[in-house]
């Protein structure tokens, strides 16, 4: 049985999810396809102000139904490997 890698699962992921994203992208000016490809915004914005050190971070993931299937599709593609 192989060993498979943490490394090579998130790389697969990530990829699965800019290609669904690019997808939707693409598809943005079909109207009949909006359900597909509207995005719903994911932020979090930790921040703390101590006296010697402060610090505000946003990070904000965009999904849509696409990318979605993207990462669904990366992950089967993981597990096939």
């Amino acid at each position: 049985m192989k060993k498979k890698n943490v490394g090579i699962l998130l790389l697969f992921l990530i990829l699965g999810w800019l290609t669904g994203a690019w997808i939707a992208k693409l598809l943005e000016p079909v109207k009949a396809l909006s359900f597909l490809t509207k995005s719903t915004v994911l932020k979090w914005s930790p921040q703390a102000d101590f006296d010697i050190i402060s610090y505000d971070i946003t990070i904000q993931f965009k999904l849509c139904i696409l990318s979605l299937v993207g990462i669904i599709i990366a992950v089967w593609l993981y597990r096939r490997r």
